[in-house]
């Protein structure tokens, strides 16, 4: 139905309707409802378990569909991870398996990330999955081979 990706394997409650694949549903863990599920919300599905299981991510200190402005434009970013004061630490995109990640896509992250000014940011199409550590004073970045786990997005 959906295209594998390059993350763990997670049992996903999903509703499928056999009549009309696009009316079937997932089990967003943070939101606690079933949404729509799209082949971008399979990727942020993914994600978002990746970060929970995986790194060690407090499912309350993350965020989905956070509304922000950017350009005085209302956006919404895919997923915000938080510390414990609420300040965020983290913002991810995700794109459809189709879409290919080009400075394109990764430009639109970093804008998001220009408002909330994060240190982290995450780009991925659960085919290819990019990590950035941002140093906005030099206005520098670079990228790292994993996402970290949460305890190393905390300062200190």
């Amino acid at each position: 139905m959906f295209d594998k990706l390059n993350f763990p394997g997670y049992n996903f409650k999903i509703i499928i309707d056999d009549q009309n694949t696009q009316s079937s549903k997932v089990f967003d863990i943070i939101r606690r409802k079933y949404v729509s599920l799209t082949p971008e919300e399979w990727v942020r599905q993914h994600l978002i378990h990746f970060m929970v299981h995986e790194k060690g991510f407090p499912k309350s200190l993350i965020q989905v569909e956070k509304k922000i402005l950017v350009n005085n434009l209302s956006r919404r970013t895919d997923i915000v991870v938080c510390d414990r004061q609420a300040k965020p630490l983290l913002v991810a995109e995700c794109k459809a398996p189709s879409v290919k990640i080009s400075q394109e896509t990764f430009d639109q992250a970093a804008r998001y990330n220009l408002s909330l000014q994060v240190k982290y940011f995450v780009l991925s199409n659960g085919k290819d999955t990019f990590c950035c550590i941002i140093d906005h004073q030099k206005q520098e970045y670079r990228f790292l081979e994993f996402i970290p786990s949460y305890p190393d997005l905390l300062p200190g």
